[in-house]
């Protein structure tokens, strides 16, 4: 089996579920040890630490965290390094979704959405960079289609989004030649479990993608996975989305 990342570590945040634990199990598939960062879904997040031992003895870890408390970005690169001893790939997985409609949009939504979908990767990257340096290693950031075409309702998240694509495009020109900087910006993968879209908005939705269905978190782990050994990508934001930003 072709693993290119063998020997290799890589930190995924918000990796104990859905498109998180996929981008983990295609990383631990090409070979990397993978450090499983998670929040509140311990449980979950167990289950996949076992999964990925049972594999490959000692190839994952979990490690929990609060992405908005200051010491969160070392603690989670230290955590890497004093297992594994290197840090090859930072992805920049975890996020809060949730709507902010203009006349509702609080003080606490802008600190919680834009923290966990642009603060917390900003201050990852800054910490794990001269560590990935030294490897030439890499950083995926999972944007949003939404960061270039914003979703009603959806203000602050959608700006949050914007501004990590922005992020992406400027720390690959901070961090090249040593570390490549790239982004995926998913479509429609996974609903969100609060039911925050109506089945008539779901239809409408798969009606509009040329592909006319929805993507699985699959499709997201193996963009990330490409962007992790193409070495000679960077900057770029590849859009995992069934062909929608082709509509747009």
């Amino acid at each position: 089996m072709d693993q290119p990342l063998h020997g290799k570590t890589a930190l995924v945040t918000g990796a104990a579920r859905r498109v998180g634990a996929a981008i983990a199990r295609g990383l631990h598939a090409a070979g990397a040890n993978v450090v499983v960062h998670y929040r509140g879904a311990g449980a979950d997040a167990g289950r996949l630490e076992a999964e990925l031992n049972a594999a490959r003895a000692g190839s994952a870890m979990t490690v929990k965290g609060d992405l908005l408390a200051p010491i969160a970005p070392r603690a989670l690169v230290s955590a890497a390094l004093q297992r594994y001893g290197r840090l090859d790939v930072l992805v920049n997985n975890a996020s809060t979704f949730y709507p902010t409609a203009v006349g509702g949009i609080e003080a606490a939504h802008w600190e919680e959405l834009i923290g966990s979908n642009l603060r917390a990767p900003l201050f990852l990257a800054q910490e794990a960079a001269p560590h990935l340096a030294k490897v030439q290693g890499a950083i995926v950031n999972i944007t949003d289609i939404h960061a270039e075409r914003p979703l009603r309702g959806y203000v602050v998240y959608s700006v949050a989004k914007a501004g990590l694509a922005a992020l992406t495009r400027s720390l690959a020109l901070e961090l090249a030649p040593a570390v490549r900087v790239n982004a995926v910006a998913p479509g429609t993968i996974a609903w969100p479990e609060d039911g925050q879209f109506e089945p008539a908005e779901r239809e409408r939705i798969i009606a509009t993608t040329p592909l006319a269905r929805t993507g699985t978190p699959g499709d997201i782990a193996h963009a990330v996975l490409y962007l992790c050994s193409a070495p000679f990508v960077t900057g770029h934001v590849l859009e995992v989305d069934g062909g929608r930003s082709v509509l747009a």
